[in-house]
């Protein structure tokens, strides 16, 4: 501990307040404390059984700051708008770059509409959601549509506007308030309908339907007693696929914290109306060291702190610490009560318990796909750098193809995978120069030149600049290299071993020493230099897929580059090299004949009507398409 932190461990305060800890200028945790002194202090004793992040945590702090408040309320608001501002590394983060859709009716204008808005403003507007996906979505919007005649255009509604009706009137779907048809006490009552329906309170409204349907099959309008019926049914299989919780109605936020001891998991059931309409899981990475009361506590402030409004009612399998100051804020946020409760026994036990069911599950999955995610990526380098003899996994592959046809517009591509993922900024073309005719060996023997050429020389400049170091070391606190001045690890060649043997003449005849390996296609075969034998790995190796990942991304880029130069060359053939004819004549051409065929097949005369082409300028194109019959 530096002087400067026991002067301000001795001079800290008895109140209550928010601490800021420090490292190198950058703020690394933020907490609360009721006893700023006590709080603070304990984490410089050294008796104090810390957790192994705590104990990484302190060794780094070389300073910090505090904010007074007058309360403990206070200090709890505080410490949420810090977290959420300077997004410490060593706090409980909620990172959420899930945005799922909500429905949205702004009862504050005369004509409101149903919005379908991927954001919880804080406005005066009702929100219904969240829905799992923009499919689940659209169908509730569409049958709303059938069941309540409110518009859907966006244009704004002025008084005595008496615009023609639209064809939605016309089938029932409007009240039409841009024609004047409705007023805004009629258009209230059926958007009070649709809040009580997206509510959970949809046995009115089915009411309503049964007995407009009875009446119209009375008066013998059967066609729209069955379109009545329709509704209905679409109306029901929807409250059907949410789930009924509880038959008295009710809206509840039930959360649920589960960890395996590194991450934890947060589970959110939402209840709405009674019937369960949806759920979202939250990864809190690092966060699994701490206990279920102590997660939620902050995740609590986090998650409603973004426009969400919390239900009346939020249960928990374990109340929070300070569960009345959180259901303060969150009442503050809602506009109305909100109550924190830990259930025991019953139905909302019950729908806790499924909650930390769904917790656990999100958990394992999650935990599954970053395993299958890791052996896919540094996973698959590490087994690659021991196939390949290395000592270390290779950060950087590079991977090359050479592209051509009999010849002709030859390419060769570089592509890139970091850590185990395909870098695509950083790959490159090379459009083949010094070769003539298809010679896959002089291809890589000059684009392996050209490339480790091009680190050279960007290398020698940054030791200039002083941006890298003589030995090749970046500078301490410098950014990662990019583009050609950073260096491969490992180097794939697709083909055998002469493209192998050409490829590292290259690289030698620069003055570099990189580990290399071809992969041959037809057998999946892997060379070495100086190995005689090939070697050929287990089809489920994740070394072996991480290379044929590589080699495929190489043959696809090159490709497509290639397919692109070989369209220009089709049309540089015989239009760009007729002596005379530029571009605006090539485009009048085109535009007039639609084909290169068409216009090798064309007369002079015939050539002469096309704007811009004169006499002269038709024989020359004519005489260019017809050498062969001349000779």
């Amino acid at each position: 501990m530096n002087d400067l932190l026991k002067l301000k461990i001795e001079k800290l305060p008895t109140c209550p307040g928010c601490y800021l800890m420090k490292s190198e200028g950058r703020i690394i945790y933020v907490g609360k404390a009721l006893n700023l002194r006590n709080r603070v202090s304990q984490y410089f004793h050294k008796s104090r059984d810390h957790t192994v992040k705590v104990r990484a945590m302190v060794s780094r702090i070389d300073d910090f700051d505090i904010v007074l408040c007058d309360t403990n309320l206070e200090a709890l608001i505080l410490e949420c708008n810090l977290i959420k501002r300077h997004q410490p590394q060593y706090n409980i983060l909620l990172k959420d770059d899930k945005h799922y859709p909500y429905l949205r009716i702004d009862v504050t204008e005369d004509y409101p509409r149903v919005e379908l808005v991927r954001r919880v403003q804080k406005d005066k507007a009702k929100y219904f959601g969240p829905y799992m996906g923009a499919t689940g979505v659209r169908e509730v919007l569409d049958v709303l549509r059938g069941l309540f005649p409110l518009r859907t255009c966006a244009q704004p509604i002025r008084c005595g506007m008496n615009k023609r009706p639209c064809l939605h009137h016309q089938l029932g779907e409007c009240l039409a308030p841009c024609a004047g048809k409705t007023t805004p006490q009629e258009y209230a009552k059926v958007v009070e309908e649709v809040v009580d329906f997206l509510s959970g309170r949809s046995d009115a409204v089915l009411r309503r339907l049964q007995e407009q349907m009875m009446q119209a099959a009375k008066e013998m309008r059967f066609e729209q007693a069955a379109q009545l019926r329709d509704r209905i049914r679409d109306a029901q299989g929807l409250l059907e696929r949410q789930k009924a919780i509880n038959v008295r109605g009710g809206d509840q936020d039930i959360l649920a914290c589960v960890s395996d001891g590194i991450d934890a998991m947060v589970e959110v059931v939402y209840v709405r109306g009674g019937r369960m309409i949806g759920a979202e899981n939250y990864a809190l990475e690092g966060a699994g060291d701490q206990s279920p009361p102590q997660v939620l506590a902050q995740f609590l402030l986090q998650f409603y702190d973004d426009g969400r409004q919390p239900a009346s009612e939020v249960l928990c399998l374990e109340l929070p610490e300070q569960a009345e100051d959180i259901a303060q804020v969150l009442a503050g946020r809602r506009g109305a009560k909100v109550v924190l409760h830990e259930p025991q026994r019953g139905t909302k036990h019950k729908l806790v318990e499924l909650a930390v069911k769904n917790a656990s599950d999100a958990l394992q999955k999650r935990n599954a796909h970053l395993e299958r995610q890791h052996e896919r990526t540094l996973g698959a380098c590490e087994a690659l750098g021991r196939v390949i003899g290395m000592d270390h996994a290779p950060r950087r592959i590079e991977g090359y193809d050479i592209s051509n046809t009999q010849g002709a517009q030859s390419v060769g591509s570089m592509v890139v995978a970091i850590d185990g993922k395909a870098a695509p900024k950083e790959y490159r073309i090379f459009n083949i120069r010094t070769v003539e005719g298809a010679n896959d060996f002089a291809s890589h023997y000059e684009v392996m030149t050209r490339r480790l050429t091009r680190a050279k020389e960007e290398r020698e400049r940054l030791i200039a600049e002083g941006r890298l170091n003589a030995d090749g070391t970046l500078p301490e606190g410098s950014e990662p290299l990019t583009g050609f001045a950073d260096l491969p690890d490992a180097i794939l060649i697709d083909g055998g071993p002469q493209q192998l043997r050409f490829a590292r003449e290259a690289m030698h005849a620069v003055g570099y020493e990189i580990p290399m390996f071809a992969l041959a296609e037809r057998l999946d075969e892997i060379f070495l230099p100086h190995q005689e034998e090939s070697i050929y790995l287990d089809r489920k190796s994740p070394a072996l897929h991480l290379i044929q990942r590589i080699r495929d991304e190489a043959h696809r880029f090159g490709i497509t580059r290639h397919r692109s130069l070989r369209g220009k060359a089709s049309v540089h053939s015989t239009l760009e090299d007729i002596p005379g004819i530029g571009p605006a004549r090539r485009r009048a051409l085109l535009a007039h004949f639609k084909s290169i065929r068409s216009i090798a097949a064309a007369s002079i005369e015939e050539l002469c009507a096309v704007e811009g082409v004169g006499p002269a300028q038709a024989k020359t194109i004519y005489a260019h398409y017809h050498k062969d019959e001349e000779a």
